[in-house]
């Protein structure tokens, strides 16, 4: 199956809480950690459990930037990942911004030029990519 969605990150399963409905499934992508919201049919329909290979899938449009090298304080979104812009490519409005994350995988985000340039984006700047729980979907082979 192929994809449309820019960020598709192999990871493995290290945790899954469930609750009453939704579950909250946290994978490891290279060092870092994403936190999936999704229902725990899901969870049970995928097998997901420790140690369970898995895909990561983000939509470019869903990642939120920050300017700076630390987590944002009293947001309610689950996932910050911290790293450094690896490069941007500009469009007519709207460009990619590549975060290489620590720990090796790399997220793209689609946002304005407008915020690219309010934000001081350049290729070697710290950045934050920011992902609500909910808007992280996963695979399974």
């Amino acid at each position: 199956m192929k994809l449309s969605a820019r960020n598709q990150l192999k990871a493995t399963v290290t945790a899954v809480t469930t609750g009453a409905v939704n579950g909250v499934v946290t994978l490891k992508v290279g060092d870092a950690e994403l936190k999936s919201s999704i229902t725990n049919e899901a969870i049970a329909e995928l097998g997901l459990a420790p140690g369970v290979d898995a895909l990561a899938i983000v939509k470019a449009s869903n990642v939120l930037v920050a300017a700076g090298d630390q987590p944002i304080q009293g947001i309610s979104a689950r996932n910050q990942l911290v790293g450094t812009v690896a490069n941007i490519e500009r469009g007519a409005v709207n460009g990619l911004v590549a975060i290489e994350v620590n720990g090796g995988a790399t997220l793209r985000a689609s946002i304005t030029n407008e915020a690219i340039e309010a934000l001081g984006l350049a290729a070697g700047a710290p950045a934050v990519a920011v992902v609500k729980a909910t808007d992280v979907l996963v695979g399974v082979e």
